[in-house]
């Protein structure tokens, strides 16, 4: 899990630019810890230099350090004082740091965040916080005109290390530098939906103005509803107003504080959540792809995603010898010896109807014929993860529905292994986790698959154990506790590559994971093999190679546009060849939902539009679906994007065909991929900052790569698979900033 943080001042709504900053992209360094490091006075001439844009392992420093000190020296002109609007404060902002830090200036402690370990304090993470420290601008530690020195002591809970992505800066802010304007969709006492504007200052002043509100429908702009108050917002004391507002109509919010003193605006708009899934039917209806893959004597784990009211029965006149259905809850069991496709029917019925579905098992050596759909614990429980933890969501994949949708994968990522293993060598669960076997088991019977993680290196991203000189021991232990999916993560295994001779090249990258794949196809059972290793070497050209099922592209996603963006509309373009039944590009975990990386949880980060958009990207790149954030916490919005069987069809399509970019004409993508059926789905994305008017009818001539002789007047039907309806070809859309319109496209 390499960590991966775009900085948090590119994305603030409103932001101010700086009158006056000077700026350090290196400091001293050294390994170790030592209250002294801290003294101004103490010469750092032998130290080692860093850059502090990159993590200290990425310059050579050993991943497995704990503890660093950071130097960084600045000479402030008073005269920075002059330029600003506001003289009171002075700001280091020291951008991100992994995990925990204490800063110094010129030897007195000026702010801390996270919480590093020592006798009397337990270890908090806080490598997502952004470091900004204000003090008084005459503060007793403030050197004006001379040099000042900066002392970061860091600790790092699991590599990589220490400050990164961002120069050092230190600046004199202005009146609105520090006030922001944020949204929050929640639901109040009544379970009304409200959004609640709020306006805060990170700076120990007082800024006195006028907050207007303005809530609207999108796109005819008629005002629905607006406030306009004086306001009076502190660090200490924030502004919050609530508005109540429905979820059936897309509404966008748009917030203005005005500072009287100094004729500056700081303005935030954004949608919100709004509901675009129509209803299930609450008769029986199928959701999922019609063909399993399965290896010869494996064993089955499977369950049918049927959505409708229970109870429900399921059964089948022509179920197979050697297999077992469930009557209660669809759950699929059992193994089949002969090769072959197995097809036989399968009815469900409640009180309001019947539905059939004819299925087939292709016994083969193929498996992961479609992207795994499932669950994930690290973006929303990190290194916190426990069996409860894991129980509790499986509990809710169920009873929220998700399971009726084909979210069938429940897998637990770092933070489950003992710190040592057993006297002969096998692996051994930490006592967040007192039986691997029985977690199992019980997400067997519900006919859910069991995910694990490890690295091939002897330590984890989180410095658990890795599976180095261990792997067919942890490979048997896998198969013992019914493990149905396994997650590979290079991290630990960095150290072990930078003393290989080879290092660097395409051998020594592949090495470590066809030793892995080599013992866990040896086990009687199927395990989807998912290589992290970031889409170093080129991975998408040798995964199947080592016969992996998906592999990582990227660095880790977090919830922001900008990562999203990179990640999914950058890094994924060129690699549509090389995805596959059975081998699938994986651009990360789906950042939807109550995410967080810890136990302190948060919405995502991304508007409703934009997670419109990376639901549909994904579903477009035949991704892995593996959902990221608290599923006992979903929320309407939410199951509304995860639960669209019409969108979900796209990226479980049996063709296998990643989509392809056809179009890029400024701020306007068009991506679209074949289906089994002769249809297309075609995405028409707004990456822009306004509302963009975008028809289909304009990009024909691009799309004819993928569609020879595609006209006008050879489309049959365009169907809006959000709305699930059909809608005119020739039509233009007003696509809000960073949405999208997602359609399957029939030809005559």
């Amino acid at each position: 899990m390499k960590k991966i943080l775009i900085p948090v001042l590119a994305l603030m709504c409103g932001f101010q630019p700086l009158m006056a900053q000077t700026e350090v992209s290196q400091a001293k360094f050294k390994v170790g810890d030592d209250p002294a490091y801290a003294d101004p006075a103490m010469n750092d001439g032998q130290w080692q230099t860093l850059d502090v844009t990159r993590t200290w392992d990425s310059q050579g420093i050993p991943a497995s350090t704990k503890l660093g000190w950071y130097r960084l020296h600045f000479n402030l002109d008073k005269a920075m004082l002059d330029n600003a609007d506001m003289k009171e404060l002075v700001v280091f902002d020291l951008g991100p740091i992994d995990d925990a830090d204490e800063t110094y200036l010129n030897g007195v402690l000026i702010g801390k965040t996270g919480i590093i370990p020592d006798k009397d304090n337990e270890y908090a993470s806080a490598w997502a916080t952004h470091r900004r420290y204000a003090i008084p601008a005459n503060h007793k530690a403030l050197r004006w005109g001379k040099d000042n020195v900066v002392s970061v002591r860091c600790y790092s809970g699991g590599e990589p290390g220490g400050m990164f992505e961002t120069p050092a800066k230190v600046y004199v802010p202005s009146r609105l530098d520090g006030a922001r304007i944020n949204f929050t969709d929640t639901k109040d006492a009544k379970g009304q939906n409200v959004v609640t504007i709020n306006l805060t200052e990170m700076y120990p002043v007082s800024l006195k103005g006028n907050l207007k509100v303005e809530l609207t429908e999108f796109p005819s702009g008629e005002v629905v509803n607006t406030v306009n108050k004086t306001v009076t917002v502190t660090d200490k004391k924030p502004v919050n107003i609530t508005l109540p507002y429905t979820q059936d109509k897309n509404l966008m919010i748009s917030a203005t504080f005005t500072d009287p003193k100094s004729g500056k605006q700081i303005t935030s708009k954004r949608s919100l959540k709004y509901i675009l899934t129509p209803a299930a039917p609450e008769s029986p209806r199928f959701n999922t792809a019609a063909i399993y893959g399965v290896r010869p004597g494996s064993p089955i784990h499977y369950r049918f995603g049927v959505s409708g009211v229970r109870p429900m029965t399921f059964s089948s006149a022509d179920l197979p010898a050697g297999l077992t259905l469930d009557p209660s809850t669809g759950a699929l069991s059992g193994s089949l010896n002969d090769r072959g496709n197995v097809t036989f029917t399968v009815t469900a019925k409640n009180a309001k109807g019947t539905a059939s579905q004819k299925f087939t098992i292709a016994v083969g050596d193929k498996i992961a014929l479609t992207p795994p759909m499932g669950w994930n614990s690290w973006n929303c429980w990190g290194l916190s993860v426990t069996q409860d933890k894991v129980l509790s969501s499986a509990q809710a994949l169920i009873d929220k529905g998700l399971a009726d949708y084909g979210y069938a994968y429940i897998n637990v990522d770092d933070g489950w292994e003992a710190p040592e293993r057993a006297a002969d060598g096998t692996i051994v669960v930490n006592e967040k986790f007192p039986d691997m076997k029985a977690l199992g088991d019980g997400l067997h019977k519900e006919g859910l698959k069991f995910g694990i993680y490890s690295s091939p290196g002897d330590y984890t991203c989180g410095g658990y154990l890795g599976s180095l000189n261990h792997e067919k021991q942890d490979a048997e232990s896998y198969n013992s506790w019914g493990v149905d999916y396994l997650k590979y993560d290079w991290c630990g295994y960095g150290r072990e590559h930078a003393g290989e001779a080879d290092r660097g090249t395409m051998a020594s990258y592949v090495r470590p994971y066809l030793e892995m794949e080599e013992f866990i196809r040896e086990q009687p059972r199927d395990i989807f093999y998912s290589l992290c290793q970031y889409g170093m070497a080129d991975v998408w050209k040798w995964g199947e190679a080592v016969d992996a099922n998906s592999w990582r592209t990227t660095g880790d996603i977090v919830d922001t546009w900008p990562s999203v963006l990179d990640i999914g509309f950058n890094a994924q373009a060129p690699l549509s060849p090389y995805a596959k039944p059975g081998h699938w590009n994986d651009p990360d975990m789906l950042v939807v939902g109550k995410v967080g990386w810890s136990n302190n949880l948060r919405d995502s980060r991304l508007t409703p539009d934009e997670q419109y958009s990376h639901i549909s990207l994904w579903s477009l790149l035949a991704s892995n679906m593996l959902i990221g954030c608290d599923l006992a916490q979903l929320d309407d919005f939410t199951i509304n994007l995860l639960c669209n069987n019409e969108v979900n069809a796209v990226n479980q399509d049996v063709l296998g065909q990643q989509a392809k970019r056809y179009v890029q004409d400024g701020n306007t993508q068009v991506w679209a991929r074949p289906l089994a059926d002769g249809t297309y789905a075609v995405g028409l994305f707004n990456l822009g900052e306004d509302v963009a008017n975008i028809g289909l009818k304009p990009y024909l001539n691009q799309l004819q790569a993928l569609i020879p002789g595609i006209t006008a007047d050879r489309i049959a039907n365009l169907r809006d698979l959000w709305r699930q309806q059909d809608v005119p070809a020739g039509a233009t859309w007003a696509i809000p900033p960073h949405g999208v319109r997602l359609f399957k496209l029939t030809v005559k």
